[in-house]
């Protein structure tokens, strides 16, 4: 099974990291909300050790949802937090305590952002190719 970790950067205006391979190497760059106390749909999710699992979402299609039960975070709930998916997006302003990857950061609008995130979630879901994977999140 595929390890990644995602090592993160926090800011009042979002959260901004970069995912790595088990080997170190970067796959891409990731977008989230700013830490809000892990408030549900406000917030980035506690930093911890998450299994990766294919999921369809009716608003976003093919994507990955994360779990983690002793974190409080499962798909379907009942729990602290469901459905923090991976999924398209550039800013965390368009995010309700998921993730987003970029292929690079940026500005998008006047804000801090990840850029080309189609690109970037196409590459990462071939790499994933519909198998469960791990994450561990981690502050940088």
């Amino acid at each position: 099974m595929k390890h990644f970790v995602l090592k993160r950067r926090y800011f009042s205006h979002g959260t901004y990291s970069t995912l790595h391979r088990a080997d170190g190497s970067v796959v891409c760059c990731v977008v989230e909300r700013a830490w809000l106390n892990n408030a549900p749909s406000q917030s980035c999710i506690p930093e911890g050790s998450y299994a990766l699992y294919p999921h369809q979402s009716p608003k976003f299609g093919d994507c990955y949802a994360l779990e983690s039960e002793a974190l409080g975070v499962t798909r379907y709930g009942p729990s602290l937090r469901t459905h923090i998916l991976i999924h398209k997006a550039n800013s965390p302003k368009e995010l309700e305590g998921c993730l987003a990857p970029g292929v690079d950061f940026g500005f998008v609008g006047g804000e801090w952002a990840v850029m080309n995130s189609t690109a970037a979630f196409n590459s990462l879901m071939a790499e994933l190719a519909g198998e469960p994977a791990n994450l561990t999140i981690v502050k940088d």
